[in-house]
């Protein structure tokens, strides 16, 4: 388009800004879903989100909580919680507006559907390459924590969540197939193909990247241990290396790119416009494997790190004691009835009257 007004005023004409989403899923491909289906899918998703919200949350408060995990590794993993939470927000957010509410939905309104999806991936991704640097920094150095300052640690956490913030405004801003429907994508039906293309792509480099890192370090701890066991009389203690905090790491990285690698790839399929790789009947069962990435992640902090189950078990515990201690309260606190106030109440006996006035007499 030129810079002249009609011009504009063409182009202008020639967007869908104004349409709702069923117009770009009869466009792409009809993403129907079956009703009983659907609110099967709401129920279980629900209840599993909420598990994902409360696990996650967790996590996060016993890193607040419990001075040991005041390090850089624990604000890191506990900055990885909170993107999990995020993703359980979000999925909560999808369950319900899809199917036939889709279909019904604004520009606007599916922009932040997917906006929340993709920021929770990114802020994850990005989280776990920052503690694979941490970790690299903590190794090379033969300590259990790294020498970073709380202030370079919530800079990075900052720095995280503005980067994954601007990846998941990006088709928003305009990187998007609203004025030239021929680019749409099949999966997400106004992002445009070139835009899943640089996404999914830029997420399997980092996928890369991390794990060359974690290779790396794997090989200098097995080969540094090797050294000292060498001139030791024993086994080197595994507590007093970061060999435990490593392992945490690889198994967390490890369920992640298990469980979200398939649903780049068919995102990238999708870019490259596949025609024959029928990416919409895998779009359902690889989003399930990715939310089942968020609910796995708390557990393998309990499961690998027995101070974290520790730390939840007695948060839980004072949960359920003050619980029981307001409804105790409460009842304490409950007055009494004008029928117990008159007509059960009895005058004092003569031991009692007795005792009363020996006590004024002391």
């Amino acid at each position: 388009c030129t810079l002249d007004y009609t011009a504009l005023t063409c182009c202008s004409a020639s967007c869908h800004y104004n349409q709702v989403m069923g117009f770009f899923y009869n466009n792409s491909g009809d993403d129907k879903w079956d009703k009983g289906q659907l609110i099967l899918v709401q129920v279980v998703g629900s209840l599993f989100c909420c598990f994902i919200l409360v696990s996650n949350a967790m996590v996060i408060a016993a890193v607040i909580t419990n001075k040991r995990f005041h390090y850089p590794f624990y604000y890191l993993l506990a900055n990885l919680a909170a993107s999990d939470f995020l993703a359980g927000i979000a999925y909560v957010y999808l369950m319900f507006n899809t199917g036939e509410v889709s279909r019904q939905l604004t520009v606007k309104g599916y922009f932040i559907r997917q906006g929340l999806l993709d920021v929770s991936l990114s802020a994850s991704l990005a989280n776990l390459l920052v503690i694979a640097l941490e970790r690299n920094i903590s190794v090379m150095n033969w300590k259990v924590h790294s020498n970073l300052t709380k202030r370079r640690v919530i800079l990075l956490i900052v720095l995280v969540w503005a980067i994954s913030i601007l990846m998941g405004a990006v088709p928003s801003m305009g990187w998007n197939c609203l004025c030239n429907l021929s680019v749409c994508s099949q999966l997400a039906p106004i992002f445009s193909r070139s835009y899943l293309i640089f996404w999914s792509a830029s997420n399997l480099v980092v996928f890369l990247v991390m794990v060359a890192i974690y290779m790396r370090i794997y090989t200098y701890v097995k080969r540094k241990t090797a050294v000292l066991t060498a001139h030791t009389s024993g086994s080197i203690s595994r507590k007093r290396t970061p060999i435990k905090l490593i392992k945490t790491v690889m198994v967390v990285l490890g369920v992640f790119v298990i469980c979200w690698t398939p649903g780049l790839v068919v995102l990238l399929l999708d870019g490259l416009d596949c025609k024959s790789c029928n990416v919409m009947k895998l779009k359902r069962p690889l989003l399930l494997l990715a939310v089942l990435n968020s609910g796995i992640n708390p557990c393998i902090y309990s499961y690998k790190d027995e101070e974290m189950w520790t730390t939840i078990k007695n948060l839980l515990r004072c949960i359920g004691n003050g619980t029981r201690r307001q409804r105790s309260t409460k009842a304490n606190a409950r007055p009494l009835s004008s029928v117990q106030d008159t007509g059960n109440s009895q005058p004092p006996s003569e031991e009692i009257k007795n005792d009363d006035q020996g006590m004024l007499k002391t």
